[in-house]
């Protein structure tokens, strides 16, 4: 049998490029011929095939993956009509509503992916691997058959990272024995910076006048009011100089990053799994965050996790973790143990054989 894993583009560290890349490298070692499918490509070592060559490749027996988490028309029709056995990998479309006011262009995208779930719901796929259940509910709810579905969290990059060396520079400039608060995650409205900020100026008023916040994650230039809205956000909660933005770092700065980080505080108000939750286990850093969409199921019992949005709940908590050391290192240790039986790569790739057998 062989394997096509195709989505609209394959970016080398995005979320959805790495789980393409990473779930290629699982199949290959278990003896899969594999190749990868994509309108645009950038990072990526390997050879990236134009997706109108898909059938030239495929036979009747052999298996496309289609990663979705954006609109792609064209391909999708070409899909249907392929005589090949056929699965939906859905990493979740981000409602257009948190665009609004900030980006016609992601308003239109999002409204085209979240539109067309219902119709690739019902579309036939042979299976749905969901990236969470909470995706697998919406694919449900749009009319897949619920023994189509399953579960597979999102192959990641944690083991490279855990590998990686770290930036000194960055090292010495925030490893100052100040207190370093982490949010990782693209610079976009749906991740909660609004929250964000009004718990870490909650933080600093209340418990620690010297801690820093640091926002990694990439700008995009079609959201750039939407960054400079958080700047000025930042200036009038009186925290613009102990924010730091941090944009499309490399992964000696992302460690450096994971390092020197007390904590990760996500309150993102839309994820469809949130793979940062996942590095922080890996790393043992210890997880506060608010409980929406998927981020709940994904960190488990390995965080402090809160319904509320009150900002001074997530200070508080911060400030537990900051005074208490039996507590924070509990949290470390149940997010190492967490990873080792949920998200570790070789438990990935062995959810991901067990979903294809029927195929083989």
């Amino acid at each position: 049998m062989k394997v096509a894993l195709l989505a609209p583009s394959l970016v080398a560290h995005d979320a959805v490029g790495t789980d393409v890349l990473e779930m290629a490298a699982a199949l290959r070692r278990g003896g899969v011929e594999v190749r990868l499918y994509a309108d645009h490509s950038q990072g990526v070592v390997e050879g990236v095939h134009a997706p109108a060559a898909l059938e030239r490749w495929l036979g009747a027996r052999d298996l496309v993956i289609y990663h979705y988490s954006i609109g792609w028309p064209r391909v999708e029709a070409q899909l249907a009509a392929m005589n090949c056995r056929r699965v939906l990998r859905y990493h979740n479309v981000t409602p257009p509503e948190f665009f609004q006011g900030w980006s016609r262009d992601h308003v239109r995208s999002c409204a085209a992916g979240r539109a067309s779930i219902a119709s690739l719901a019902t579309a036939g796929f042979d299976l749905a691997l969901a990236c969470s259940a909470y995706n697998l509910a919406e694919l449900v709810q749009a009319g897949l058959p619920a023994e189509r579905g399953r579960v597979l969290a999102p192959f990641h990059r944690c083991e490279a990272l855990l590998d990686q060396s770290a930036d000194a520079g960055l090292l010495d400039r925030y490893g100052d024995g100040r207190r370093n608060l982490l949010m990782l995650g693209r610079v976009a409205p749906n991740k909660g910076h609004a929250a964000l900020f009004d718990a870490f100026a909650c933080y600093r008023r209340h418990y620690d006048a010297d801690a820093r916040l640091l926002v990694v994650g990439k700008h995009d230039r079609r959201l750039a009011r939407y960054s400079r809205h958080l700047r000025e956000r930042c200036a009038a909660l009186g925290i613009a100089e102990q924010v730091h933005f941090l944009d499309n770092i490399d992964d000696a700065r992302l460690k450096a990053c994971w390092l020197v980080a007390d904590a990760l505080l996500m309150l993102s108000e839309h994820e469809g799994f949130c793979v940062p939750l996942v590095e922080a286990m890996a790393l043992g850093v210890p997880v506060v965050a608010r409980d929406r969409s998927a981020i709940g199921e994904t960190l488990g019992d390995a965080g402090l996790l809160w319904q509320e949005s009150d900002p001074r709940l997530y200070a508080a908590s911060l400030a537990r973790l900051a005074r208490d050391a039996d507590a924070a290192q509990t949290l470390r240790l149940a997010g190492r143990a967490r990873y080792r039986e949920h998200f570790a790569p070789a438990v990935l790739a062995m959810r991901l054989q067990a979903a294809l057998a029927p195929f083989a």
